[in-house]
């Protein structure tokens, strides 16, 4: 989000987000480095997203099969977006999603973070605030998992944490919305 100083604004609003899930898929899981972490908070995300209204784009890549069962179960109105191409924009149906929405700020979240989310974040940059939650991504390795966020944070992607994103979203404290999200967090 900019600013009308014309800086950009680090903190995101619920009104310009939306949350995209990539490619978090039965075959590819089972490889994936802190696997049992990424989903727990993938399905914190997609219900924190629910409850304060943010849209959900999920992705999955061809021939990976499903959505795992953790996050579609919790996401049943988000119709996954089949693609070929590693970058999310590349495929037509995602970027027509995104463009939708008329949101400016891109939340991220799945695997792999050195391939799909990496290439979809630096894709966006110009276009969108781009968040990436490091918790809620991950790769088959811990090295690939670190290069991709560093190289995400080189080039001016925010890296945040599910937490981190909630309380930033959800601005104040004493609120029933408050009230719901604190049993995500805890």
């Amino acid at each position: 989000m900019v600013h009308r100083s014309g800086k950009r604004q680090n903190l995101i609003t619920r009104e310009e987000s939306v949350l995209a899930i990539i490619d978090v898929q039965d075959k590819l899981v089972p490889v994936i480095v802190h696997k049992e972490r990424v989903i727990e908070n993938i399905v914190r995300l997609t219900k924190f997203a629910q409850m304060i209204g943010l849209p959900i784009l999920i992705t999955e890549q061809e021939k990976l099969g499903p959505t795992v069962h953790e996050v579609k179960k919790e996401s049943q109105d988000s119709q996954p977006i089949t693609k070929v191409h590693f970058n999310c924009f590349f495929s037509n149906e995602f970027k027509n999603r995104v463009h939708k929405t008329g949101r400016k700020t891109l939340i991220l979240a799945g695997i792999e973070a050195h391939i799909c989310v990496a290439q979809t974040a630096l894709y966006a940059l110009p276009y969108f605030n781009v968040h990436v939650v490091s918790d809620a991504t991950s790769s088959r390795t811990l090295e690939n998992w670190n290069i991709a966020l560093e190289r995400m944070r080189q080039a001016g992607i925010i890296i945040t944490s599910t937490e981190m994103l909630i309380y930033e979203l959800l601005q104040q404290a004493g609120t029933d919305e408050f009230k719901s999200a604190l049993l995500l967090v805890k």
